[in-house]
């Protein structure tokens, strides 16, 4: 299947301008559940990035020429573009992804409130301000703006295809920025509907959003083209090649990076809720989500209930293709390897495997993993230390809850995580003093679908935020501006000063603010 016939459905008129490049080799991408080919796409070389990246400077000149209601004009009719196909666009997700097609009607919807959010909060938290001048330049006016940098490189991870790039997308795009995006090697289809999407909503400004598609060597020169900033999703080891790919051309990076999630179950947890939140939050997307919970510390109070509950919820859990799955296969077939060695690990380290494990049990069919839950692992495991990314889950049992942090924050990773308990001050506090860049009280993954809210990490988990405030301003540059707007008789910045100035400067500084308090 061509690229143009996948596209046909997003619209026959623009599918033909997706790829305009002299590239000629090709890759397949095909559905993780069959092996069935979902479409066929050119691997753009670097010169064909660089033609695409030229492109979108032109693209970008005419974007920030439109203003912010010109731009939000635009972005609404994308995102009505995308509401009125969300059916079409999961169908795709489902078959190069693997996902349930609700999961993935789920995903799209989160996508379209945050281009929402983004539009319609860019003037308020970019717009032009006064600020205050402060006793030194009284005479002079203030101004704060944050101005597009200009063309953004995105790459994207294929766990979340729309959701998670969409992330810096949207945001990059409401500031004023043009996006070049290159999907992952394993969702090149779900990308190329995105900016065909994109062309067949906003005819006027088509560049302005463009994808390019490949492997490593097309992120590369993604990196090396330059853009203005690149924004990079995956894992840790993978985000210190691009960051070291980018330091070439001093280009600036946004890590979204992997994580080790932890959630802690409190004495006055419900214990019910827990259980019901722990499953999903592991187990959703065949726990293949960065900000997944993968570990949990259960106090003594509640383990034994919430071990029995978990258990029993897991148990009706199935992974399959079918309309009544569960969730789907693995999406990257090698991600197999990786969660059968970490439970191999802990198997072989004590734990005890309560479900699935390593037999051909746990892993029903080609490309499927069943649902694992892990007691008494042990800290130094690879179960505990290193990201699983598949449909595990461990729970260790804590004295108290502040073992449980003490715990949950051993890690060198620092993406999210949540906390359980009956205690609103308790839980805040314990959420502050969690080392991650996002927590949920008595819930999992809330904090990724209120778009006003930051959404990154620390530590391994990178650097950098996407949604809000935070991730509109991500892809801006700050621009002071000064106004004189009266001179004053001692002007203090002159090599004509009067001599004792300095003295007098210094004597009214001491009584401003040199007195003890």
């Amino acid at each position: 299947m061509s690229l143009a016939e996948q596209l046909d459905s997003v619209d026959a008129g623009t599918a033909g301008t997706v790829d305009r490049h002299s590239t000629t080799e090709t890759f397949e991408s095909t559905a993780p559940a069959t092996g069935a080919v979902v479409g066929v796409f050119p691997v753009h070389d670097a010169a064909a990035v660089a033609e695409t990246v030229a492109r979108a400077r032109t693209a970008a000149e005419q974007w920030a020429a439109l203003g912010w209601d010109g731009r939000k004009q635009r972005l609404a009719a994308y995102r009505g573009y995308l509401a009125r196909r969300m059916h079409e666009l999961s169908d795709l997700v489902h078959r190069e992804n693997g996902k349930p097609h609700a999961d993935a009607i789920l995903e799209i919807a989160l996508t379209v409130d945050h281009l929402a959010w983004a539009a319609g909060h860019a003037r308020k938290a970019l717009g032009p301000r006064k600020v205050p001048s402060g006793m030194l330049a009284a005479n002079h006016a203030a101004y704060l703006e944050y101005q597009p940098l200009g063309v953004i490189g995105v790459i994207g991870p294929w766990n979340y295809p729309v959701f998670t790039p969409m992330g810096s997308i949207a945001y990059a795009l409401a500031a004023g920025n043009a996006v070049v995006f290159k999907p992952s090697e394993h969702t090149p289809a779900v990308g190329a509907w995105l900016a065909a999407a994109w062309r067949a909503a906003v005819p006027d400004v088509p560049d302005a959003f463009q994808v390019v598609t490949g492997f490593g060597s097309t992120g590369a020169a993604l990196c090396r083209v330059p853009v203005d900033k690149l924004a990079f999703t995956g894992s840790a080891a993978t985000g210190k090649k691009v960051m070291a790919t980018c330091a070439e051309t001093l280009t600036p990076v946004l890590m979204e990076l992997g994580g080790k999630d932890a959630m802690i179950v409190d004495d006055d947890a419900d214990v019910a809720a827990a259980a019901d939140a722990a499953v999903w939050g592991a187990m959703s997307n065949g726990g293949q989500t960065c900000i997944g919970i993968e570990r949990i510390y259960a106090t003594e109070a509640v383990y034994d209930r919430f071990v029995a509950e978990v258990t029993a919820q897991v148990s009706s859990l199935r992974p399959g293709s079918d309309g009544e799955a569960t969730y789907g296969p693995m999406t990257m077939a090698s991600q197999i390897d990786v969660v059968r060695r970490h439970v191999a690990d802990a198997a072989a380290a004590g734990a005890r495997v309560v479900t699935g494990g390593t037999d051909a049990d746990a892993f029903p069919a080609e490309g499927y993993v069943a649902p694992t839950v892990l007691l008494d692992v042990p800290d130094d495991s690879s179960a505990i230390t290193e990201e699983t990314f598949g449909p595990t889950l461990t729970i260790t049992r804590v004295r108290d809850a502040e073992e449980g942090l003490q715990r949950a924050n051993a890690t060198s990773y620092g993406l999210a995580g949540a906390i359980f308990s009956g205690s609103k001050d308790k839980a805040m506090d314990l959420a502050r003093r969690m080392r991650s860049g996002m927590t949920s009280i008595n819930s999992v993954l809330t904090f990724a679908s209120v778009p006003a809210l930051p959404f990154g990490g620390v530590g391994d988990s990178g650097f950098g935020r996407i949604h809000g405030e935070d991730g509109l301003k991500e892809f801006t540059r700050a621009k002071a501006i000064t106004r004189q707007r009266y001179a004053l008789p001692v002007n203090l910045m002159s090599f004509g000063r009067p001599e004792k100035a300095a003295d007098a400067l210094a004597r009214v500084m001491g009584m401003v603010h040199g007195s003890k308090r």
